[in-house]
């Protein structure tokens, strides 16, 4: 076997493997399944981002204190856990190791979780 229908074959058994494993455990998914997740990636975004200017508003040309760059760094960590979390939920949906209602993978190529 050559290497590239060797890696062809790797491909495929990942494939059916992830699928086995990870598809009868999320239900078909619909556009309006996905809201949610985006909705809340959505909100963190807006809460990083209000925190680092509601820093700005109090401490003017003064560095941050280390609580306000504490609080600004564990809303950093929920964003990108999020964004990382909704950016795999996507690669399972294009993989195909989920089940989608209808024209959801166009939809989803489309949109952007980040």
């Amino acid at each position: 076997m050559d290497n590239n229908r060797l890696l062809l074959e790797i491909d495929k058994y990942i494939r059916d493997i992830n699928r086995s494993v990870i598809n009868p455990v999320i239900p078909e998914l619909a556009l309006e399944d996905i809201a949610p997740v985006t909705k809340m990636v959505a909100g963190v975004r807006a809460s990083y981002l209000k925190e680092l200017f509601d820093i700005a508003a109090v401490t003017g040309d003064e560095q941050p204190t280390a609580d306000q760059v504490r609080r600004l760094s564990e809303l950093r960590k929920t964003y990108d856990e999020l964004v990382l979390a909704a950016q795999a939920l996507e690669g399972a949906i294009q993989r195909g190791y989920l089940d989608v209602k209808g024209g959801l993978e166009a939809d989803l190529e489309q949109s952007d979780p980040e």
